[in-house]
């Protein structure tokens, strides 16, 4: 079969199963360099998929070399070895756990949530932790689960702040010194840890007691500190409008009592000087000094004065008020052409005149002559 396969070959001839037979071998053969391009056009792709990697926005991967791992912080894309080199990739973002209670259901979690205080009452308080991880190769390898551990230093620390402050401080004023304390002492745990994760804020959510009637209790007694913290502050604000009110009346007497007392004081030494100077002139001229003082007396009395004169017949007649001596209107008009010598004696006289004869007579001229010498000493004293 062979032979003759040959010899027609050889005379220009093809049997049928020689053609038959030949045209199988050459189409295997093409097959398998086709099937051996398509595998190694897989295997590139496949190499080439795994060999580039993209770190997105806040994101941080290890590179794990042989078993060395390196962090990668550069977002973007990069490229690796395969199945020589792997890469994990960690979320920094801000996250956050609750502590208390169920997010998705809002139910209390009696467990987390229920603590003691410092004077021995009963409280729950629920908080809402914030984290990021800080480094993501001791995130990974530092521990095996970094969020169970800070899950557990945030609930230690929780109890222990708790259980030195009152349940009114928990309640109340003291949130925000609670907060920052149990912060602090978290910090310091994590340091020593240092486990790749760190903490951002921890926040009191609520704070309540454990059951109805224990609330009901507590809302009565803050409204009892509501109402007397507005019963103080009204006190303050009472206090502190009628204590300036107060004081500027002080300081009103104060003021006129001074004044008063300068006044005085001026007053007293205006007539020390006054009188000083009376003395100076008494020494100089006494006689003179005297007369002057005594009509300057009577200037001031008379005028006012009401003076009665009776008659021996039983009659009487009212004087009232006497001018002063040294009006120059009433001066005038007694005597216009003289001086104050003859006016004065001239009212004498008719004062002597409407009273009548007798003693009582010449006892007013004799006054009236005395006061007319005596005024006339006065005018040439001065």
């Amino acid at each position: 079969m062979k032979g003759e396969s040959f010899r027609n070959r050889r005379n220009g001839f093809e049997t049928v199963d020689g053609g038959a037979s030949g045209t199988p071998k050459k189409n295997s053969g093409n097959g398998g360099r086709i099937a051996g391009i398509v595998i190694a056009i897989a295997i590139v792709l496949f190499l080439a998929s795994n060999s580039a990697y993209e770190i997105k926005e806040k994101e941080q991967a290890v590179l794990i070399t042989l078993g060395r791992a390196q962090a990668v912080t550069d977002p973007g894309l990069h490229f690796k070895i395969p199945f020589i080199q792997q890469v994990k990739k960690v979320n920094t973002t801000i996250q956050g756990f609750t502590i208390g209670y169920n997010p998705d259901t809002n139910e209390v979690d009696d467990d987390e949530s229920l603590m003691i205080t410092s004077d021995f009452n009963f409280i729950d308080v629920d908080f809402f932790v914030e984290y990021r991880y800080s480094d993501p190769v001791k995130a990974l390898y530092a521990s095996q689960d970094p969020l169970a551990i800070l899950r557990n230093i945030s609930q230690s620390c929780i109890r222990t702040v708790i259980s030195s402050y009152t349940v009114d401080d928990v309640l109340t004023t003291g949130k925000n010194e609670i907060q920052a304390a149990i912060r602090e002492m978290i910090l310091a745990r994590l340091e020593e840890q240092d486990i790749g994760i760190q903490l951002l804020n921890i926040t009191i959510q609520d704070s309540e007691p454990p059951t109805a009637e224990v609330m009901e209790a507590f809302k009565s007694v803050e409204t009892a500190k509501q109402g007397k913290e507005t019963a103080l502050n009204n006190a303050n604000k009472y206090r502190n409008e009628q204590i300036p009110m107060a004081q500027a009346q002080a300081d009103g007497i104060i003021k006129d009592a001074e004044a008063q007392k300068t006044e005085r004081i001026n007053e007293a030494l205006a007539q020390v000087a006054r009188f000083n100077a009376m003395y100076e002139e008494y020494i100089k001229n006494p006689a003179v000094t005297k007369q002057r003082m005594f009509y300057e007396a009577m200037e001031d009395i008379l005028p006012d004065l009401k003076v009665i004169i009776e008659s021996p017949n039983g009659s009487t007649q009212t004087f009232y008020p006497l001018d002063s001596f040294t009006n120059p209107a009433n001066t005038s008009d007694t005597n216009p052409a003289g001086g104050s010598g003859s006016g004065n004696s001239n009212r004498s006289g008719s004062l002597g005149d409407s009273s009548g004869s007798g003693s009582n007579d010449s006892g007013n001229n004799s006054s009236s002559g005395n006061n007319n010498g005596s005024q006339n000493s006065s005018g040439a004293a001065n």
